[in-house]
């Protein structure tokens, strides 16, 4: 294992605690802005996660990974279903690198005077 995982959500949950002594209101606001993703039900728990999943790995989120994992087992899905999620997550982070590749040639452009 490249980490102990378990340790490590154990390492969060302390240092999240200290931080909400400090600032109670940054987590109240968070945990706020995370149940309202629950209320409408038009996605169920485990595809919440699944996606959770996917924008974790997009944004190098160990903590966030370490959480969305649990609660996706948590919520019945599967290793396979884990695994498909990731893929999207990877080709989307392909398919935006490339697109936002455009954005490079626009800023040559401009700073070369040849226009797009």
């Amino acid at each position: 294992m490249m980490l102990d995982w378990n340790d490590y959500q154990k390492q969060l949950g302390v240092k999240l605690g200290e931080l909400a002594k400090l600032s109670p209101d940054t987590l109240r606001g968070y945990q706020t802005l995370s149940a309202a993703n629950s209320k409408t039900g038009k996605l169920d728990e485990k595809t919440r996660q699944l996606i959770s999943l996917a924008v974790a790995v997009t944004t190098h989120c160990d903590g966030c990974i370490v959480f969305h994992t649990d609660a996706a087992l948590k919520a019945g899905a599967s290793k396979e279903e884990i695994s498909e999620s990731l893929g999207v997550a990877v080709a989307m982070n392909a398919g935006a690198a490339l697109i936002y590749s455009t954005r490079v040639l626009d800023a040559v452009a401009a700073k070369t005077g040849q226009g797009s």
